[in-house]
């Protein structure tokens, strides 16, 4: 499965321990690239959900509830 992501972040980010969750006492990094709070896990993964293997998806929101689109290619300027 793979997806079109669109990050803003223009460099690192470092953790210590007040990235620690009060509750959980955990630091939930993202891997989908879907996170309203990346690089932080806020749950978005969820919308992915029954992604079928070979499939580009592309995310309108970045969130369970937001529309998934079956993309047929992803073309990058200057290809």
């Amino acid at each position: 499965m793979a997806r079109e992501i669109t990050h803003d972040a223009t460099g690192p980010l470092k953790l210590d321990e007040s990235d620690l969750d009060d509750e959980k006492g955990d630091v939930a990094v993202c891997l989908c690239g879907l996170s309203e709070e990346y690089p932080f896990c806020d749950g978005s993964h969820n919308a992915t959900t029954g992604e079928e293997e070979g499939v580009v998806y592309k995310y309108e929101n970045d969130d369970a509830d937001g529309e998934r689109r079956e993309i047929e290619e992803i073309v990058f300027v200057g290809e």
